[in-house]
């Protein structure tokens, strides 16, 4: 490929491929103009185990919208997972090993504190000094939710002031960073360093890469890794950790909703509340344990997979669900996704929301508005006392759950509105809500149960599409993880929905699923060997120009040449299976041997059949800028040879280009933010 310089435009002409392999780019369709060969590179070594043994131990951190937490184990003793020490604070009825993903910075900005003990210190502030606080919660969903994400997206506090997401993502991260090491080194008896640490960060599978990418910043920015050392950062997808640590499941590790088969004496002979009442109580007595021991063997569950077989993992956290489908391939059990990610906006958050619009449809909008804003504490407390009836609720509840209101809530009712917070819900005729004598709000079960319905109604519909693509027909089990997995009116509805289709499995220590397989990842991250290419990417180049094929538009004629302009050329497609560490090369010729920058601008889109780079949805995010200057005394071919890899498979993608004749290289990781 040759490049062709227009001002200070650069572009490429194509040459013959390089390499003898046969192309599997062909494949993919005629897009206008003809692929490269690409050389395939198929790197199935064990080339990460050399990389491993540097890192004494892997944490990881799971960051999730309603809760965090960590976990580690040391690389000697890879079969023993360390769940991090219990929290102060904790809420009564609610786990506390992760702590609520809440933080605190003082009226001056700076980082005060951390999950409970920010929500505690928040809460005891006098309603006025609480004004001048910056208190944040559930505010992960915003890198899902906001669309041209970048380094300076805001994030908005409860009193209302903004504040860089980057700066409290690094906050965060650091905190957990500190919290880890000091207990490394109490563990160890001496002091831990960062630099022992391969650190593991969970995202969400369905988050497009801009999210995925401003994780890894906020993690440079708190020093948990640094571009230079960037592979001491692993970003994990969520389900694929839960797919991980499901694979090693025995079968007193979890509960079988689905009646087609008995495991741990519950058959679906028994009711399906037995089932529910069983994984409660797994759930109850996991909690008193920190160390879990995981064996190195394939569960019982998974002896049972063929080469072949396909199993769902269904995430379902506080912000998002996320779905995945693997494949297993034998004889080392490495797994295969099947089908891209796919997922929503469908987390317990959403029964949050609609106890919201609850309140407002009982309050009014404006009153709830004005509470949030004039009593952000009081407003924190109410949603912690409806987080605790919320984890109560269960299809066979018949007594009512009640909720206390803060006292300020009715005081500050009164007022505004000028009468009681019980004329209110008299008048509202809101059906089965009450006010108690109590000062408690008493919802009956149904009440509570509607809360649930749109969210999970959301879910099932999702489900149900992926249950009709061809590649999830025959799917042979379906794991049902994350913290809103803990739910069993969740639980219910999808063993109602899909018990007759597979078997519905819930590992007894649910919420810390992810946790736990994102430790096994970072022992070993070439566990997963074959990915989904989420976009197609390639780079812009200049055609010979072919009447009646090319657009008149892009018709370019220098020095009686006739070019086509901006050309897509393709290294990899949407929804393209690359293995891991796969490497796509292509070659290009600089115009004149004497030039001495090549810039090398890299573009991707969501579509597969992008033929220029300036079709709708394609973006520019990369550049790989490999200045020469200084080897002018190197002997250099007439025709100058710079060699473009990238290198997929991996939750992140990798650009790097090569002068042949100097092995001059540059590197890029692929930027979404700063474009």
């Amino acid at each position: 490929m040759k490049l062709i310089t227009f001002g200070n435009e650069l572009f490429f002409e194509k040459t013959a491929p390089t390499s003898a392999y046969s192309s599997p780019a062909r494949s993919l369709g005629d897009t206008g103009i003809t692929p490269l060969s690409p050389s395939h590179i198929v790197n199935d070594t064990d080339s990460n185990v050399s990389e491993q043994q540097s890192f004494l131990v892997v944490v990881a951190i799971d960051f999730g919208t309603t809760s965090s937490g960590y976990a580690y184990s040391f690389t000697k003793e890879p079969e023993c997972i360390h769940v991090m020490r219990r929290w102060e604070g904790g809420d009564p009825g609610v786990s506390n090993q992760k702590t609520p993903t809440t933080i605190l910075l003082t009226p001056e900005r700076t980082f005060h504190s951390f999950g409970y003990a920010a929500r505690d210190f928040y809460h005891d502030l006098d309603p006025n000094e609480a004004k001048q606080w910056l208190y944040l919660e559930k505010f992960k969903m915003k890198l899902h939710t906001t669309g041209d994400l970048t380094m300076d997206t805001d994030l908005t506090a409860a009193n209302g002031k903004k504040v860089k997401a980057l700066e409290i993502f690094a906050y965060a991260l650091q905190y957990f960073k500190e919290q880890a090491l000091k207990e490394l080194s109490d563990q160890a008896g001496s002091e831990f360093e960062n630099s022992d640490v391969r650190w593991v960060i969970t995202v969400p599978a369905i988050w497009k890469q801009p999210a995925k990418q401003f994780m890894r910043q906020a993690a440079y920015q708190a020093g948990l890794a640094s571009p230079e050392n960037s592979e001491q950062l692993i970003i994990a997808l969520e389900p694929e950790a839960a797919s991980i640590y499901c694979r090693k499941l025995r079968l007193h590790q979890m509960i079988e909703l689905s009646s087609k088969a008995a495991v741990n004496g519950y058959s679906g002979s028994d009711t399906v509340g037995a089932g529910f009442t069983q994984a409660k109580e797994h759930i109850r007595r996991n909690r008193q344990s920190r160390t879990f021991l995981v064996e190195n063997v394939i569960g019982e569950i998974w002896s049972e997979l063929e080469e072949g077989d396909k199993y769902v993992v269904v995430d379902s956290g506080g912000g998002t669900v996320d779905l995945t489908v693997h494949q297993i391939r034998l004889p080392e059990g490495h797994l295969k996704e099947l089908y891209k990610a796919t997922g929503g906006p469908y987390g317990s958050l959403g029964v949050d929301y609609e106890f919201e619009k609850l309140l407002c449809k009982i309050f009014g909008e404006d009153f709830i508005e004005q509470f949030k804003i004039k009593r952000p504490a009081a407003w924190v407390d109410l949603m912690i006392a409806f987080e605790s009836r919320k984890r109560a609720a269960a299809p066979d509840r018949t007594n009512p759950l009640n909720i206390t209101l803060p006292f300020s809530f009715i005081d500050y009712y009164k007022k505004f509105r000028g009468h009681s917070v019980e004329h209110a819900l008299r008048k509202s005729n809101v059906d089965f809500v009450k006010w108690s004598s109590q000062g408690m709000l008493r919802m009956s079960p149904d009440a509570m149960n509607a809360l649930f319905k749109p969210t999970i109604d959301s879910i099932i519909e999702h489900l149900r599409d992926l249950f009709q693509k061809p590649e999830v027909s025959t799917v042979k089990f379906l794991f049902l993880v994350g913290g809103f997995a803990e739910a069993p009116l969740l639980q219910q509805a999808v063993q109602a929905a899909f018990g007759d289709k597979c078997r519905i499995i819930i590992p007894q220590d649910v919420g810390l699923t992810i946790l736990k397989g994102a430790v096994l990842f970072g022992l070993d991250p070439a566990v997963i060997k074959v990915r989904r290419s989420p976009l197609t990417y390639g780079v812009g180049v200049l055609n010979r120009y072919m009447e009646g094929k090319h657009p008149p538009e892009k018709l370019l004629v220098k020095d009686g040449t006739r070019w086509c302009t901006d050309v897509f050329d393709k290294f990899i497609s949407a929804d393209q299976s690359v293995a891991l560490g796969e490497l796509v090369k292509r070659s290009y010729t600089p115009a004149k041997p004497s030039q001495l920058v090549i810039v090398i601008n890299i573009y991707s889109s969501e579509h597969d059949d992008v033929s220029f780079i300036t079709d709708p949805g394609v973006k520019k995010c990369g550049t790989l800028r490999l200045d020469l200057t200084g080897t002018s005394g190197t002997a250099v071919p007439a025709r100058r040879e710079i060699q473009t890899l990238m290198q997929f498979g991996d939750t992140e993608i990798k650009a790097t280009a090569i002068d042949i004749a100097t092995s001059k290289s540059v590197k890029v990781g692929i930027d979404f933010l700063n474009y």
